[in-house]
């Protein structure tokens, strides 16, 4: 059966450079396409989001296998920042903005970015804690009937 995607919620859990770029990536080009697009940020996923980290975030370079460096090589002091200095080069390169550049761009398309209530309130965090783009702080149940109709994706 084949048929076409009008609606996708991409729940967004990882706080990493390489965590967010793809969700990023998937939202964006689902705009792209007219397909509407949410995006749910719960846990560490909300330092993409959130006033004071989104403009820091980095490369995770402790047991990142993606990376090939040896465990103890990730952990060795400055290595985080080299890493992410590489990637957002390389991503400069291929022409995809900075995270708080994309995001804003993102929104701007009509894409709706929303917080998780549960993990706000786990980590004390309230709408105002978060950059203008968010909507809303929602709870699971509410984040479902955004999602009604559509494709929910798992980063």
């Amino acid at each position: 059966m084949t048929g076409t995607i009008e609606k996708v919620s991409i729940v967004v859990s990882k706080g990493s450079f390489e965590g967010l770029y793809p969700p990023l990536i998937m939202a964006n080009g689902a705009r792209a396409e007219g397909i509407e697009a949410n995006l749910f940020f719960t846990f560490f996923g909300m330092d993409a989001i959130h006033k004071r980290r989104y403009e820091h975030i980095k490369v995770s370079t402790v047991g990142n296998p993606g990376l090939h460096l040896a465990t103890f090589a990730g952990g060795l002091p400055g290595v985080s920042s080299v890493m992410t200095h590489y990637l957002e080069r390389k991503m400069e390169k291929l022409d995809f903005p900075p995270i708080p550049e994309f995001l804003e761009m993102i929104a701007d398309t009509g894409a709706g970015l929303y917080a998780c209530k549960a993990s706000a309130d786990l980590f004390e965090l309230t709408k105002d804690d978060f950059i203008d783009q968010v909507k809303d702080v929602i709870t699971v149940g509410e984040f479902y009937e955004l999602a009604a109709g559509g494709q929910i994706i798992f980063t």
